[in-house]
């Protein structure tokens, strides 16, 4: 009579395979090796196999035993090993973008095991379940139609706050990410202003004017911070960020209140540049800063490559997408907004002499009058020098 089930199909069924093998080793003692093989539906050879073990190494030899190989000739070598944690402990990055950035000569899977070997995988998210793929709207629009406004303030990373207090570095980003391609500028300053928004507007219009792009297809979007929401200045007249870019021939908009989804793009921006430059990177004095933030974003446009745009830099999307642009856009000179104030002068004053001084950045300070011969701005900060 054999069983109903062979020897290996209740290995694989039983949760405790040891009580299968002591009562397999009992039944050879009792009725014989070949009855018990035939019993069990299992060859002579496994039955004398388990009967040898029992009576060598009692109850312990029935345990299960590993099919591991005890030497593996393709195993990653210890030098490999420790270059991709290195890799790993200075950049962040995960398996597959470790692999593509530093031309590892190892696979993406190799790489994992190692990170999770050492622990420094951090725990996975819960997957969340998008209703709509935004990014398959997104791939529709034409390439610079949109571009997003915000700032960002570096006085909360603690690594960078130390030196930005020690060497009067910049505390306040502003930046400008094309929602197509990725591509993003940013330049710094002391503090928030209108003015300094206006600036960096100006600053990024004359960029693409210079490249080659038609400022009527360029569309701006920003929040309704006080450096965008702009006001009147005493005679009615509408100034500040909206006004100057629309006085170029661009289309501006204000995202709902409250609503930052709207600027998901730039604030990725903003997180990646914290974790990849800010949070890293240290500094002797400002014009090393620059120097360093210039070489970053250079970087984040040419060569860094996007894994939800197909792993493609913003570069190489620009050739594809728009090849009579020029591929100079892509290079963006970082400049500290405080030494560009003169470009809102009027043309006709930019050389007098005396009274005649750029609007400055306002902290949302009452009408006052400042120094002598001199006007202080509104509270956009807007507000054009006193003849």
């Amino acid at each position: 009579m054999s069983a109903p089930l062979t020897y290996p199909e209740m290995i694989r069924q039983v949760s405790n395979p040891y009580d299968l093998r002591l009562r397999l080793v009992s039944s050879a003692r009792q009725i014989g090796v070949k009855p018990t093989a035939r019993l069990f539906g299992t060859s002579p050879q496994t039955v004398r196999l388990w009967v040898r073990r029992y009576g060598a190494q009692g109850r312990a030899g029935l345990a299960g035993r590993s099919h591991a190989p005890h030497t593996c000739p393709h195993r990653t070598p210890d030098q490999l090993e420790a270059l991709v944690v290195r890799c790993r402990k200075l950049t962040d990055f995960g398996a597959r973008r470790l692999k593509a950035e530093f031309e590892l000569p190892v696979s993406e899977g190799a790489i994992a095991r190692i990170l999770h070997q050492r622990g420094l995988i951090r725990p996975r998210k819960r997957k969340h379940v998008t209703k709509q793929d935004l990014r398959i709207v997104k791939a529709q629009w034409p390439v610079f139609s949109k571009f997003c406004h915000d700032t960002k303030d570096l006085d909360d990373i603690p690594h960078y706050w130390l030196q930005a207090k020690a060497l009067r570095l910049p505390v306040v980003q502003y930046t400008a990410r094309e929602v197509r391609t990725g591509l993003t500028f940013a330049d710094y300053a002391q503090e928030r202003s209108a003015t300094l928004a206006c600036v960096f507007a100006q600053r990024v219009i004359d960029h693409l004017v210079a490249c080659g792009v038609d400022p009527a297809e360029v569309g701006f979007q920003s929040d309704n911070g006080v450096e965008y929401a702009g006001g009147q200045n005493q005679h009615g007249v509408p100034h500040g960020f909206k006004p100057t870019v629309e006085a170029q021939g661009l289309h501006h908009a204000f995202i709902p209140p409250s609503a930052p989804t709207f600027n998901s793009d730039v604030e990725t921006v903003h997180r990646l540049c914290e974790d990849e430059f800010f949070d890293r990177e240290d500094f002797a004095h400002r014009r090393q800063f620059r120097d360093k933030a210039h070489t970053y974003w250079l970087y984040f446009n040419v060569a860094r490559k996007n894994s939800y745009k197909g792993y493609r830099s913003p570069l190489d999307l620009l050739r594809e997408w728009t090849p009579q642009v020029d591929p100079r856009v892509a290079i963006w000179h970082t400049a500290f907004l405080e030494d560009h104030l003169h470009t809102l002068l009027p043309e006709e004053i930019q050389h007098r002499r005396g009274k005649y001084l750029p609007a400055y950045p306002s902290r949302g300070l009452d009408d006052s009058t400042g120094p002598r011969g001199h006007s202080r701005p509104g509270k956009d900060g807007l507000r054009s020098p006193a003849a």
